[in-house]
């Protein structure tokens, strides 16, 4: 694995580093009416064999975001080819999206750990890469291992203490995608209950008890799919499992989970369909606002092309 940015610093506990400030995220690539992105690498004069090369070595970006995803439609201008950049894993390799002093915003791949883990000690965190490449990290939030998407990193204390200031006082903004199971209602809706522990099953869920905490996420359809729906989830509130128990007691589990789906559900996808991909907030030292909206991931486009109705 390899480091992309204009400050390469290779790779750190076995994880390929992309780091890069020249974008500021921001709108959404259309879901349909865009063109493919392997048709517009061809259309700037490279090879197909040259673009799938370039894709699946981390030399394009969309939106800042590396993607070895063909197939995705895309918006030309928000398309960049660098095809000097350091061979990187696109959905593999952790990238860092913006960093100063003070705090950094990376985008996590499913499947690395956000923080060190009981028992597994040893294996690559979020922490532990940026520890490496910024001399010190602090977590201030986490996501799930099998969860990608948008992380902050509080790179001293002062800033770790404030962002986690403006968590409890829910001043920054975080959005989710999510593949669920079934059509979820055409009209917005929100989800406004308490979440326990242990609801019962030694699983956390809804219930009333003195360790509840009131949680709160609001829902939008963007996509019917085949069985399926393509949903945008903004939080309220940042409790453990809060989108995936939200999801699960209202009969559209998250396709790929595990733990609160079926095993049938478990099986609809090959990892938890679930990307954390918004996030905006008021930088907590400078007062500068940082804004992020990255595209779905590589796997979960493609298992969203794969339900498209007809």
């Amino acid at each position: 694995m390899a480091c992309l940015g204009p400050d390469p610093t290779g790779d750190v506990d076995g994880v390929g580093i992309l780091e890069t400030s020249r974008w500021r995220i921001s709108g959404l690539t259309p879901l349909g009416g865009g063109m493919r992105l392997i048709d517009h690498l061809k259309s700037t004069g490279l090879s197909n064999r040259q673009a799938r090369g370039h894709l699946l070595t981390g030399k394009v970006w969309v939106r800042g975001v590396p993607t070895a995803d063909a197939g995705r439609e895309v918006i030309p201008e928000e398309v960049r080819i660098d095809v000097n950049a350091p061979k990187l894993t696109p959905g593999a390799d952790l990238t860092v999206l913006r960093r100063d002093a003070h705090l950094a915003v990376v985008l996590k791949p499913a499947g690395l750990l956000s923080v060190p883990a009981r028992n597994r000690s040893g294996e690559p965190t979020v922490m532990s890469v940026m520890a490496r490449i910024a001399g010190k990290a602090m977590p201030v939030h986490r996501l799930d291992e099998p969860t990608s998407g948008l992380m902050m990193v509080a790179i001293n204390e002062k800033a770790q203490k404030a962002i986690k200031d403006q968590l409890f006082h829910h001043a920054i903004h975080r959005g989710y995608r999510a593949i669920v199971e079934r059509h979820i209602p055409e009209e917005p809706f929100v989800v406004d209950n308490h979440l326990v522990r242990d609801r019962g099953d030694r699983k956390r869920g809804s219930g009333e008890s003195p360790d509840a905490r009131p949680a709160r996420t609001d829902f939008s359809l963007v996509e019917h799919l085949k069985g399926a729906s393509l949903v945008r989830a903004v939080l309220h509130t940042g409790r453990t499992h809060q989108v995936r128990i939200h999801l699960a007691e209202l009969r559209h589990p998250v396709l790929g989970d595990t733990v609160y789906g079926n095993k049938g559900v478990a099986q609809k996808a090959p990892r938890l369909a679930l990307h954390a991909a918004e996030l905006a907030f008021d930088h907590p030292v400078t007062g500068e606002h940082w804004s992020f909206d990255i595209p779905l991931p590589d796997d979960m486009s493609v298992l969203r092309r794969s339900l498209m109705l007809d």
